[in-house]
């Protein structure tokens, strides 16, 4: 299949989203506020602390409501809401996510220990005689002391030093059993809480927070990818080779427009087929969305990506998403820079294609072979009047000195950065050298 299937004209013009800056702060606003009045719930129950067992008791009260609430939040920037994911971005909202599960690790391991010394002191007994009659005497207990056990072994499995052992594959899974925990730990709340076992309507609020992020999670995260799949129809058409262990994927199906793709975002696809269907791994579009069909263009370096050079035609596809926030919108001057690592370069591609203006492209590879979609990018240049500089690792890093050479005007440039998590590190650093401005520079990291 030729890639003029995708050929599109960019867009004239360009907007800044109007959205892209108040999301993220209105975001942030409303889960500190949240945490705020969760605070404040306990304030306005507690007339009075009193002894230290009362300051421990109560610390453990204010703590617990706090895991109570982040676990929520969490389940909440798990969801793939659109509003969140197309303004703030998958990887911000991972960064997020990552931060908010130590919070709430931490704030349960701080709960736990503090409602048991307090008790302890209360009752004038040993914090393990406690921990059994907690346990196992209290309403909910034990199942709630079960799901802060795989709660808090999500968290060791998620740091990051364990995470690089994992697949993703794998890693996605595990995350599931978030649901099981808070699950089992939500009982534990209304039924041992003081703040809600006397207060009906903190409980009725309480209920409508969890209700409202359940009904989240269950629209966006498996209803609307089984509706979508249902509606679109998608199938593999053709796989194509690229370079040495790199493929293009060729997709079609029904009503593709409908799915709203933007260059610069990727999906996460299930093959439904032998070895690949109980996995959907993220892959971007390496062209512009068309009617009459999409494309992905994968590297092999991974069972699941290896294994998609063997697709047959005809295999059927389901899709969710897009996500990211890896796109147009985020432009905010007449000239861009898309700076390429790798595989990085499948979103700048459809990029490259689309963005309007003065556009130039920096693909950077470790060989000349390592180049996919060389013909393509040629092509595109062409005929756009576009720039694209190759370089490879004998002709030099990214520096600030080099990339300036091949870019005189940077500093006039949005620059948009996508490759392995090395290489954008390295490239944010040599363009801050060369006095890009942050704000300028975008990069979305599809790294688990």
């Amino acid at each position: 299949m030729s890639h003029t299937l995708y050929r599109t004209r960019p867009k004239p013009g360009f907007a800044p989203h109007p959205l892209r800056r108040a999301v993220p702060g209105a975001a942030r606003a409303l889960i500190i506020g949240g945490a705020v009045a969760v605070v404040g719930l306990w304030w306005v129950d507690t007339p009075a602390v009193i002894g230290p067992a009362g300051w421990i008791t109560d610390a453990g009260r204010i703590t617990g409501l706090l895991a109570g609430y982040a676990c929520a939040v969490l389940l909440a920037l798990m969801a793939r809401v659109p509003l969140l994911d197309h303004h703030i971005g998958s990887d911000r909202l991972a960064r997020w996510h990552a931060m908010g599960g130590r919070y709430t690790v931490c704030l349960a391991v701080a709960h736990t220990l503090l409602i048991v010394v307090g008790y302890s002191l209360a009752a004038h007994t040993d914090v393990v005689h406690q921990t059994g009659t907690l346990v196992f005497d209290y309403p909910e207990m034990l199942k709630g002391t079960l799901g802060f056990l795989l709660l808090l072994g999500t968290g060791v499995v998620s740091a990051r030093a364990a995470r690089r052992r994992l697949s993703y594959e794998t890693w996605h899974y595990l995350h599931f059993v978030t649901y099981l925990a808070v699950f089992m730990v939500f009982g534990h709340m209304l039924a041992n809480g003081a703040d809600f076992v006397g207060s009906t309507p903190a409980r009725a609020g309480w209920y409508a927070l969890y209700a409202a992020v359940a009904a989240l999670v269950l629209w966006y995260r498996f209803l609307t990818p089984m509706r979508r799949a249902l509606r679109h129809r998608l199938r593999v058409v053709a796989v194509s080779p690229e370079t040495p262990g790199v493929v293009s994927v060729h997709l079609t199906g029904r009503h593709l427009m409908e799915l709203g793709g933007e260059s610069g975002q990727f999906l996460r696809w299930r093959f439904l087929t032998r070895g690949l269907w109980w996995t959907a791994n993220p892959y971007s579009l390496s062209a512009p969305a068309h009617p009459a069909g999409l494309r992905i263009t994968v590297k092999a370096v991974g069972a699941h990506s290896a294994a998609l050079a063997r697709l047959t035609p005809g295999t059927r596809v389901w899709a969710e998403g897009p996500y990211g926030a890896f796109t147009a919108a985020r432009r905010t001057a007449p000239r861009v820079l898309l700076l390429a690592g790798g595989m990085g370069i499948t979103p700048l591609r459809a990029l490259f294609e689309t963005l309007p203006g003065q556009v130039t492209l920096i693909y950077r590879a470790r060989r000349t072979e390592d180049l996919a979609l060389r013909a393509e990018l040629d092509a595109i240049a062409a005929a756009r009047h576009a720039r694209v500089h190759y370089v490879v690792d004998t002709a030099g890093g990214l520096t600030a000195r080099s990339l300036t050479a091949l870019v005189p005007d940077l500093v006039a440039h949005d620059v948009y950065v996508c490759g392995p998590p090395g290489m954008v590190a390295a490239a944010i650093s040599a363009l801050r050298d060369a006095g890009v401005s942050r704000r300028l520079i975008h990069h979305e990291s599809f790294a688990f």
